[in-house]
């Protein structure tokens, strides 16, 4: 008996061991097979997508992954930003492959530098890259781009420019050629060090950092050398990657991507919400709602909401100019054109001095940012329309409040509209509200509590009061609102 019970209690001992162990087979499999991190820059190259990418890059790298795909669509951006992202890709020891995707995205400008960092450069079919001349904006300014040092070539920056400039001259820091000249130098010289580094084409990269800035598609990148991969999807992508040998950080690594597990990192939810402020189209919205919000709060003073709306707009807008490259002159414009418009509204000069501000403001909002971020034609229009919205209707309020001549005491009042506050319909007698006064009122008309009334006539200190006719309102009395508010003696 004793024996049986000993035999039982070790079959089960035994059977919790071994159902422990198959337990554990699915996690060390899965812990076995190899894992991949997808990264997304879609949009222009700004701060909050340095700061995503760059962490990502450093996390996928301490983990050990066996590959980074960084899928790119952009139209280029920040020099820091791009530096920033440049920096992560060029210490991780995990391999990262950029990847223009999906077909008829681009990777310009920033991009191009990006793709020339990274291990492996991939585009999909009907693609585009290249147009990497530094633009040189007044605003945030693009910094001068500092050479990568690779073995071998400290040297090659200075020798090249010898080559094209010979004896080295004095520079007027002043002259904006001079300037412009240097600039595009160290541009030449960053992707060259590049271009060298990962062993790509480095003439045709001076072609697209040199105006007039050569662009190519994704096939004639394969075929220059600016690329190493055209591929169609992921799938195609990962199975021409398995086997290709590079050079990362810690040293040559041979990629193995036939069964990598990949996995989609986006940003953070406050990465998405500043990466959505440093967006061309938006700065110029929030510019166009904070200058007009401010413009009717001072002509009409005490209404809050276009002063609030105004003010907070205005400052995600100079948000979105600390993360954006723009230009100041032309930010100059805009404000100069927005002094204008208000000119207009508060001294009405039969619509001349609004036109110039409209212009103005339209000019500066369209050649605000460079070529490759420029606002969208139909958020320009819209801007337009809205400012000679503005302008109409007030036009319309001033012409109205002309008509009825200076208006002093009793007139003041006649003719104005309110609301009824509080009525008694037996006596027909009550208290209204007109231009904000609260006022005694009688009426023979049977009148109820917040319905809509208009002055007759005043006796003494009461209001002769009627019921307003139904077209009073809606854009009768939004003409009303922008009439400067006069006190009504009795």
């Amino acid at each position: 008996m004793q024996k049986n019970r000993l035999a039982l209690w070790g079959g089960m001992i035994v059977t919790a061991l071994v159902m422990a162990v198959m337990s554990t087979l699915p996690g060390i499999a899965q812990d076995a097979q190899k894992r991949g991190t997808i990264l997304t820059l879609d949009g222009p190259v700004t701060p909050p997508a340095a700061d995503y990418l760059s962490r990502e890059i450093a996390a996928a790298s301490t983990r050990g992954e066996e590959v980074i795909i960084l899928e790119i669509d952009t139209p280029g951006g920040l020099v820091d930003s791009m530096k920033t992202i440049i920096k992560s890709i060029l210490a991780s020891d995990t391999p990262v492959v950029t990847y223009v995707y999906p077909q008829g995205a681009r990777s310009a400008s920033a991009g191009l530098y990006i793709m020339y960092g990274s291990h492996v450069a991939a585009m999909a079919p009907y693609t585009n890259t290249g147009s990497a001349t530094p633009i040189q904006m007044g605003g945030t300014g693009e910094e001068e781009p500092t050479p990568v040092p690779t073995d071998g070539e400290e040297d090659a920056p200075n020798s090249e420019m010898t080559e094209e400039d010979g004896d080295e001259a004095p520079v007027d820091v002043s002259n904006e050629a001079s300037m412009r000249g240097k600039i595009i130098e160290d541009s030449v010289a960053y992707i060259r060090g590049l271009a060298i580094e990962r062993g790509r084409n480095a003439e045709w990269a001076e072609k697209a950092v040199r105006p007039p800035s050569a662009s190519i598609t994704s096939r004639e990148a394969l075929e220059l050398g600016v690329i190493e991969i055209v591929a169609e999807d992921l799938d195609d992508l990962m199975a021409q990657l398995d086997g290709r040998t590079v050079q990362t950080a810690s040293g040559e690594k041979t990629l193995s991507t036939a069964d990598v597990l990949l996995t989609r990192i986006e940003p953070t939810m406050l990465e998405k919400v500043f990466g959505f402020f440093a967006n061309p189209n938006v700065a110029a919205i929030l510019f166009t709602l904070g200058t007009t919000g401010l413009i009717v709060e001072l002509w009409n003073p005490g209404s809050v909401f276009p002063g609030t709306v105004g003010a907070v707009s205005l400052l995600l807008a100079f948000y979105s100019f600390q993360v954006l490259p723009f230009d100041q002159l032309k930010l100059g414009l805009m404000i100069l054109g927005m002094v204008l418009i208000a000119v207009e509204i508060f001294t009405p000069t039969f619509g001349l001095v609004g036109l110039a501000g409209i212009s103005l403001f339209g000019f500066g909002l369209y050649t605000l940012f460079p070529e490759d971020l420029r606002v969208n034609e139909g958020l320009l229009a819209g801007s337009i329309i809205a400012m000679g919205i503005l302008l109409v209707t007030v036009a319309l309020a001033v012409i109205r409040s002309r008509g009825h001549g200076p208006l002093i005491g009793q007139e003041a009042i006649r003719r104005r509209e309110g609301r009824v506050e509080d009525w008694d319909a037996d006596t027909g007698e009550g208290f209204v509200i007109v231009d904000g006064e609260r006022w005694r009122a009688r009426s023979k008309e049977p009148l109820q509590p917040e319905e809509r009334i208009r002055v007759v006539d005043v006796d003494g200190i009461v209001l002769i009061i009627k019921r307003a006719a139904a077209s009073g309102s809606g854009a009768s009395r939004l003409l009303q609102s922008f009439r400067p508010q006069r006190s009504a003696n009795s």
